[in-house]
């Protein structure tokens, strides 16, 4: 089942019978082609026609949204957001013509719009083509906008090249939220990014300020000898939860070169 089929489905569960029909006169409407003032209206008027109540969505739904789209995680989307997202995607067109009303849309959006729209991007047709608004959104000191992208989205991990890859990261730890909910974490470590990081830490412990234990996650599997005297101090000086990720860290490290 597609994404928007989904997600209207869930709705339809549990909406009141006359925001259901609002949504589907309004779905039918755009899917057979009108102005771009009525889809600007309709998804204007989606909060206060369907709400923002939480998708009450179960173990099953959760793997279709992952058969639909590898990755997707609805948990923690409001009927709102999904509605909006099944009018967006009813308006139909090829990647470039679907880029385009995207980039309006995010253009003049407040904060509610631009979390909804960013955290569609794993549904949206050719998803290369939106690149430069995932990073845009990557970009930002926002938590909220910034979480959109980076929390529970498929997106960066499947289409963010390694450099946009490495700046999510240390943003994440920039602007102190949680390394965890980022997907790909592990597979998209690179040496590069574990020299960033290292090179962090040294920074913020010359500043006198603590380092996120969370950050040794991906420095650990490419630690070279620099890294690991890092991973040692650490266990030396570091709180209980510092000292614990040190230990996972240098667990994931590859085998010391032997000599002689």
């Amino acid at each position: 089942m597609t994404p928007d089929n989904l997600m209207t489905a869930w709705l339809l569960r549990q909406l009141p019978s006359d925001a259901a029909a609002w949504l589907i006169a309004q779905r039918d409407r755009l899917r057979t082609g009108t102005s771009e003032r009525d889809f600007n209206l309709a998804f204007s008027l989606a909060p206060r026609r369907l709400g923002k109540a939480d998708l009450l969505l179960g173990p099953e739904d959760l793997a279709a949204a992952h058969r639909a789209r590898p990755g997707w995680d609805p948990r923690g989307w409001s009927a709102d957001q999904a509605g909006r997202l099944v009018l967006l995607l009813a308006q139909g067109g090829d990647g470039p013509a679907f880029n385009a009303r995207l980039r309006g849309l995010l253009a003049t959006a407040d904060l509610a719009e631009t979390i909804t729209l960013l955290r569609g991007l794993p549904l949206y047709p050719d998803p290369a083509l939106h690149l430069a608004q995932a990073r845009e959104g990557a970009r930002t000191a926002m938590r909220p906008v910034f979480e959109a992208v980076a929390h529970a989205n498929p997106y960066p991990a499947a289409v963010f090249d390694e450099a946009g890859w490495n700046q999510l990261v240390l943003k994440a730890l920039f602007i102190e939220t949680t390394l965890a909910p980022i997907q790909g974490l592990d597979r998209r470590a690179n040496p590069t990014l574990a020299r960033m990081l290292c090179d962090y830490a040294h920074e913020r412990w010359a500043a006198g300020r603590p380092v996120s234990p969370e950050l040794w996650r991906c420095v650990g599997p490419w630690a070279d000898d620099a890294a690991r005297n890092d991973l040692a101090w650490v266990l030396r000086t570091g709180t209980a939860a510092e000292r614990q990720a040190a230990r996972a860290a240098l667990h994931a490290a590859p085998p010391l070169k032997k000599f002689g």
